[in-house]
């Protein structure tokens, strides 16, 4: 079977810079170059989710730091893009063709990938991405979440992976997190990958001190 084809690159944008491992836990960490926003591509029934989204995309961008997102105008991920660009930051969007083709893509942003598959979408978003945060969403903010945060613990990353907790929206989350935990479905390591916090502000200071555990890598990146 013939590979498929790679991205496809519509605006050209600057060089990607990857992180160094692990940080100092008492100054910031200065190889945070972008973060990679997971949200909903709804608005959900409370206003406070817009402006939470509003919130953070301007705050990334006030940071001077790079957002990376699906690349839709809709819901969450619209309201967080237009924040960023309005604040006068760089937005990267990375969306399947087939949601290209269905003209759901956000029009002004500084570069749109577009991939094959949303697989080959989630490997685009963590290659360019040097932390992740997860918003308010559904199955899809969900499952690309956890996809990232249990390639952290199988050790083929050591990004920082955080939940904006907007009106307590992930405590059910959190829950069942620290209940797998109590079950010893969890290890505490890994546990402590998963940062939280209400606000954007305090979520990003904590990204930017994050220090890694140390855990193996169980698999190398070409197994995935």
């Amino acid at each position: 079977m013939a590979p498929s084809p790679g991205p496809a690159l519509l605006r050209p944008h600057p060089d990607h810079v990857s992180p160094t491992p692990g940080s100092d836990l008492n100054s910031p960490d200065t190889s945070l170059r972008s973060v990679c926003v997971f949200c909903g591509s709804t608005a959900g029934e409370d206003a406070r989710y817009l402006q939470a989204a509003a919130t953070l995309g301007s705050v990334i961008a006030s940071r001077g730091l790079r957002l990376v997102y699906g690349g839709s105008r809709l819901g969450l991920m619209g309201r967080l893009a237009e924040s960023a660009l309005e604040a006068g930051g760089e937005v990267i969007g990375v969306i399947p063709r087939a949601l290209m083709n269905r003209e759901v893509a956000h029009p002004g942003l500084a570069e749109l990938v577009v991939t094959e598959s949303m697989h080959q979408r989630k490997s685009e978003m963590v290659d360019r991405a040097d932390a992740f945060i997860a918003a308010p969403g559904g199955l899809g903010t969900l499952e690309e979440f956890f996809e990232v945060l249990t390639w952290s613990q199988l050790g083929l990353h050591q990004k920082p992976c955080g939940l904006l907790d907007v009106r307590g929206y992930y405590k059910p989350l959190i829950r069942l997190l620290d209940h797998a935990l109590q079950e010893g479905f969890i290890q505490e390591a890994h546990r402590r990958m998963i940062l939280v916090d209400q606000e954007a502000i305090p979520l990003l200071d904590r990204i930017g001190r994050y220090v890694p555990p140390e855990v193996p890598q169980w698999i190398g990146q070409a197994e995935t």
